[in-house]
């Protein structure tokens, strides 16, 4: 029993003792443009329109509100956590320092499951978009390779998420450097789409169409916000890049927190504008945001939406695949995993087996298995992760280990207890079936774990 709480020591983390390291090329203000690709893509072209129908009317911005405290919270226990041991792996790392490594493990396992689920099912979403765009040029994809394995359908394979998910994974393997470089112009490109809409659209809005402002009560709006929680998903991903970072001490905080604040500021924007333009009782279809446009007679303009929506997706893909392939990274660099997954390319020190495999694991997925049942899948293992994180910033001030300095949370330890708290609460608030399958899923992890994991762990030495 004392084998499977085993803690890493966090000077042979810092000096990188017997381990594999990465390159550093990552500013400031390349993780904030990471964040923001993470961050601002289905979560902004679909969940408010659908939110704000079916749960909580106009005032889905206090739902975003509510959310974006959330991370918010979390968001300031990561920066510290990534400023005190800049290494990759996220909360697995920060998780195998102050609880051991079975909690590690599992953390990672659920995180695992998250990035390769939301890779998965934003590149479908992304399929969809692009069908629908290629319709408009009137170019036709055969009905057999447009969607999810179903034969009553007629449909076998999604062939243009699988597509984007290995272009993607070509890209990342390639390097983190010229990924980043990627990821700014699709960033721009994206965040250019959604000014225009909000520049345009607010001057169609009716105030009226605000009215009643919450048709469902608060409760509506808390089970709101446990959903545009997964618009929040991806700046987490940031501190996977911890490893790769320039003066990680500064510029991970500001990666972390600056994205957080410039994405939620563009989802409480949108959603007002939105719910302005059109009835909330309307809003309930796939693609809300070029909806209301054309409602009043801007085609054009919703076009181009729908081309930065097909661009917005594809930074969600590349960030989730890139924090999920560090992630296993970095498992495997500790023994967890077999040790293949940790190989680097000597040319651009990029893990690129690692990138390979997990990238074809989830274009399969994205090809053939419908995704959308499963979406708060994500939410539950971002906010297992974030709980351990929150409370394990109690724990890491105790390491007299630690380097002094870089960012502290304020208010210690209100603040993270308060995350914690509020982390389990929307927890509460996801189905049934998310919990049984979660529940299947980290089964499975616990019987790796004891056969493979505990035997090859570096600890063991």
């Amino acid at each position: 029993m004392s084998n499977l709480f085993r803690k890493k020591q966090v000077g042979d983390l810092l000096k990188g003792k017997g381990s594999v390291q990465l390159k550093q090329t990552l500013g400031a203000f390349d993780l904030i443009m990471l964040g923001v690709g993470a961050i601002v893509g289905t979560g902004i072209f679909i969940l408010p329109g659908t939110v704000a129908a079916t749960h909580s009317g106009p005032a889905i911005v206090f739902s975003f509100i509510i959310a974006a405290i959330v991370c918010a919270l979390a968001g300031m226990c990561y920066s510290e956590f990534s400023t005190a041991i800049p290494v990759t792996g996220s909360a697995y790392t920060y998780g195998y320092i102050v609880f051991g490594e079975f909690i590690a493990w599992l953390v990672g396992w659920a995180l695992v499951l998250e990035y390769g689920l939301a890779a998965a099912s934003v590149a479908t979403g992304w399929s969809s978009y692009l069908i629908s765009l290629l319709e408009g040029l009137n170019i036709t994809i055969p009905q057999s390779l447009s969607g999810p394995f179903n034969p009553a359908n007629g449909t076998y394979i999604n062939l243009p998420a699988v597509l984007i998910v290995l272009a993607i994974s070509y890209l990342l393997s390639r390097g983190m450097q010229e990924s980043a470089k990627i990821n700014k112009i699709m960033v721009f490109v994206k965040v250019g789409v959604i000014l225009l809409f909000i520049v345009v659209g607010v001057f169609y809005v009716k105030p009226d169409n605000w009215q009643p402002f919450m048709p469902f009560g608060f409760d509506g709006v808390l089970a709101g916000a446990a959903l545009v929680f997964f618009a929040f998903l991806g700046f987490d991903a940031v501190s996977s890049a911890a490893e790769e970072v320039k003066n990680p001490k500064r510029n991970l905080p500001i990666g972390i927190i600056g994205s957080l604040l410039f994405c939620s500021l563009l989802y409480i924007t949108i959603s007002l504008v939105m719910t302005g333009i059109a009835p909330y009782t309307d809003l309930n279809v796939g693609n809300p945001v070029s909806y209301v446009i054309q409602l009043v007679g801007q085609d054009w303009i919703a076009g181009v939406i729908s081309l930065g929506a097909v661009t917005g997706m594809m930074t969600v893909i590349l960030v989730m695949l890139y924090g999920g392939s560090r992630l296993i990274f970095a498992i495997a660099r500790d023994g967890l995993l077999p040790k293949v997954l940790f190989k680097v390319n000597a040319k651009n020190q990029t893990p690129v087996i690692n990138t390979w495999i997990f990238g074809i694991i989830v274009a399969i997925c994205a090809g053939v298995i419908p995704l959308s049942k499963l979406a708060e899948l994500v939410n539950m293992g971002t906010l297992l992760a974030f709980m351990i994180v929150s409370i394990g910033v109690i724990f890491l001030r105790r390491h007299k280990e630690i380097p002094s300095g870089g960012f502290k949370v304020p208010l210690f330890p209100v603040l993270p207890i308060m995350s914690f708290f509020a982390c389990l609460f929307l927890i509460t608030q996801l189905s049934i079936q998310t919990w049984i399958a979660c529940g299947i899923w980290i089964c499975v992890g616990i019987i790796f774990y004891l056969s493979y994991g505990r035997k090859h762990s570096h600890l063991n030495r």
